[in-house]
């Protein structure tokens, strides 16, 4: 741990790891189906985006539930504001590209998306979150 984590709950370091994996599996993959001989490929690496991010969403819940000791509400609250981190840097990654590439492509709809991709992620990812969560909560106490 370094000093900057120091008064950072280990939640808040989990949401921000896992939002990381989604940001980078984002950006890495669209760069490979981006250069893609074939459609084929391209929805592979897509593919491979969604699982890998799949996997970070059930590692967060489960990382929350066990070892968090967090309740459905809360998991959901944590595993949502990770999905929501990795789509606004996504977004970042998004306005950074369609400057880049002409001020011309620059629109309204990049500048919205810093606001429109975390929440349009959150909101599902919360709710999936939940339903996951409450789900392993009655299991528990079913043990």
């Amino acid at each position: 741990m370094s000093d900057g984590d120091a008064g950072r709950p280990p939640w808040m370091r989990a949401a921000l790891l896992v939002g990381v994996v989604y940001f980078v599996a984002g950006v890495t993959f669209a760069a490979l189906a981006g250069r893609a001989e074939s459609h084929r490929m391209v929805v592979t690496w897509r593919l491979a985006a969604w699982v890998i991010s799949a996997a970070a969403f059930a590692l967060h819940i489960g990382y929350e539930h066990v070892r968090g000791r967090s309740s459905a509400r809360t998991t959901a609250w944590r595993a949502a504001l990770a999905a929501a981190l990795g789509a606004f840097g996504l977004a970042v990654a998004a306005n950074v590209h369609a400057l880049a590439a002409s001020s011309r492509q620059h629109s309204l709809a990049h500048v919205l998306s810093l606001i429109l991709w975390p929440v349009m992620t959150a909101l599902p990812a919360f709710l999936v979150a939940w339903a996951a969560a409450a789900g392993l909560s009655l299991v528990r106490r079913g043990d």
